[in-house]
């Protein structure tokens, strides 16, 4: 159902739904499998809404669904208006989203501009009709370099390893900078921007409440695709370095696109998008952000940083600058489906826990939009699969050189003592789980007021209630080397974090809470508290 504007005479303006919203991001293989499969599905999703609203997130983030050979576990879409079987269909869709929000949550999903799948119709005709076809105009192929064409076009390598460039039967190249399933869409081609419109307002008309886009930072190729300095730093989906420039991504042409995504969802009135923007200057994150162009961009500068308080706190300033002059909030996250979960980043065991505790009142106190990462709110490790088990395609791209990704979508564990832990009637799931998760499941940790889902679910409750959350500004306070403590212009809440080996004096307030216990008022090392 088309959406409408609202009524003028509804009262005053309000912030949007987003401003200040708490996303779940949810690995659609890895959350809740429905079918006895193995692999999560939407059914799964709908049968564990419950355990989300009380959670008390605001939006589902949902990975992609779509009609895929499952290349790269559906970022190789071949049909980006479908469902594909594997996950279930329209009508399962249709039934989440309407329970979502009768859950009192919104639904974003994820959007894949950048490539398709080489299953795609599109890159078949292409295949078929051959050099110089109007097919072959909506990606990028070329002819190669040297006397019989056998090199590739130029030196751009692939971000899953090896080059970027692969040839066809009739001795012409095309362009993929992830695996040689996914050929990169020409974005200059009518065609590519009119079905984009069409898939967006597909999804709209079905009820969705906005998108998170894929590697929105990419789409948009230099003219001529010159070659790149080799010394160009890639950081996960590339990124610029000091001194070279990755060529690849971040060209100034990618813009127009995201005005073309913003004029559509300007037709429906409460939708929003969030890029995944991989670039490290603050002017050029802001560009992403400007009023007629992306609603938020996603930022990986908590990711980034290490357990540090001044660490910490330069991604928190550089964060807050970025977005400064746009009127966009900032947006954290601490792990996603393509990083090492942060509890394994921290240190692992209990100390990656007590690290990982710490830092979700940390993210969870600052202004703007958080991002958890299904299994977080659990603290899941990073598992450390055996070499049969992986199966993201950076591991056979890199010669084996590079894990990948599996360790951390590992499926979530729900109940009971083995594996699958409730997450299906399987005897396995399409990842191996661990036989020491049975103290993490969600049944065992509602159960325990200590636990890390108990803190998320306090420190949730907390920030939809408490009055000290105002205000999109921050002042610091002087602080003991390892340590911090910011507070919310406009609202008054006080964080702290001690990341010094030795407690350190609270700052004056009162405690609303804390990410472990205290010590009298001393902060101990490696906690975070809330203070009014």
């Amino acid at each position: 159902m088309r959406r409408t504007a609202d009524s003028p005479e509804a009262g005053p303006p309000v912030s949007p739904w987003w401003q200040d919203a708490v996303f779940y991001q949810v690995y659609v293989r890895s959350f809740a499998d429905s079918d006895g499969d193995g692999v999560g599905d939407l059914e799964g999703i709908r049968s564990r809404l419950g355990y989300l609203e009380l959670l008390g997130v605001d939006a589902l983030w949902l990975t992609p669904f779509f009609r895929s050979p499952m290349a790269d576990h559906g970022y190789d879409v071949a049909d980006p208006r479908d469902v594909d079987p594997l996950f279930g269909d329209l009508a399962a869709f249709d039934r989440l989203v309407a329970d979502t929000h009768n859950h009192g949550m919104k639904i974003t999903i994820d959007l894949v501009p950048n490539h398709t799948s080489d299953q795609h119709p599109w890159f078949q005709e292409a295949l078929r009709t051959g050099p110089g076809s109007r097919e072959r105009e909506r990606y990028h192929f070329r002819d190669g370099l040297g006397p019989d064409g056998s090199a590739p076009p130029n030196n751009w390598t692939s971000v899953f390893g090896g080059p970027a460039w692969t040839r066809v039967r009739d001795g012409q190249w095309y362009l993929h900078l992830f695996a040689p399933q996914q050929p990169d869409l020409h974005w200059e081609h009518a065609d590519v921007r009119a079905d984009l419109v069409r898939t967006l307002r597909f999804w709209l008309d079905r009820g969705v409440d906005g998108f998170r886009i894929d590697v929105a930072h990419g789409m948009a190729k230099p003219p001529g695709l010159p070659d790149m300095d080799p010394r160009a730093v890639t950081v996960m989906a590339g990124s610029t370095s000091p001194d070279f420039v990755d060529l690849r991504f971040d060209n100034d042409e990618v813009h127009d696109i995201h005005r073309l995504i913003r004029k559509v969802l300007d037709d429906y009135p409460g939708t929003m998008a969030v890029g995944e923007i991989w670039v490290d200057e603050e002017e050029r994150f802001a560009a992403y952000v400007r009023p007629d162009e992306l609603h938020l961009g996603f930022n990986f500068k908590l990711v980034e940083a290490e357990f540090d308080a001044d660490s910490v706190r330069r991604a928190i300033d550089r964060s807050l600058a970025a977005v400064e002059s746009t009127g966009a909030p900032a947006t954290w996250t601490l792990s996603n489906h393509d990083v090492v979960r942060h509890v394994t980043r921290y240190g692992g065991g209990e100390l990656g826990t007590r690290r990982a505790r710490a830092m979700a009142l940390v993210e969870l106190a600052l202004p703007g939009v958080t991002y958890i990462y299904n299994g977080e709110e659990l603290g899941l490790p990073n598992v450390d699969l055996p070499d049969w088990a992986l199966q993201d395609p950076t591991w056979e791209r890199s010669g084996h050189t590079q894990r990948g990704r599996d360790g951390c979508r590992v499926p979530l564990p729900w109940e009971g003592e083995i594996p699958s832990y409730g997450f299906s009637r399987a005897g396995a799931a399409w990842l191996p789980m661990p036989p020491q998760w049975g103290s993490l499941t969600v049944e065992k940790q509602l159960e325990d007021p200590e636990s890390m889902l108990s803190l998320y679910r306090h420190a949730l409750e907390i920030r939809k209630t408490a009055q000290g959350f105002g205000g999109a500004e921050l002042e610091w306070y002087g602080a003991p080397p390892g340590c911090f403590a910011f507070r919310r212009k406009g609202g008054g809440l006080i964080c702290a974090l001690n990341t010094s080996a030795a407690s350190v004096p609270l700052p004056p307030g009162e405690i609303l809470l804390s990410s472990g216990p205290m010590d009298g008022n001393q902060l101990p090392p490696e906690t975070s508290v809330w203070l009014v």
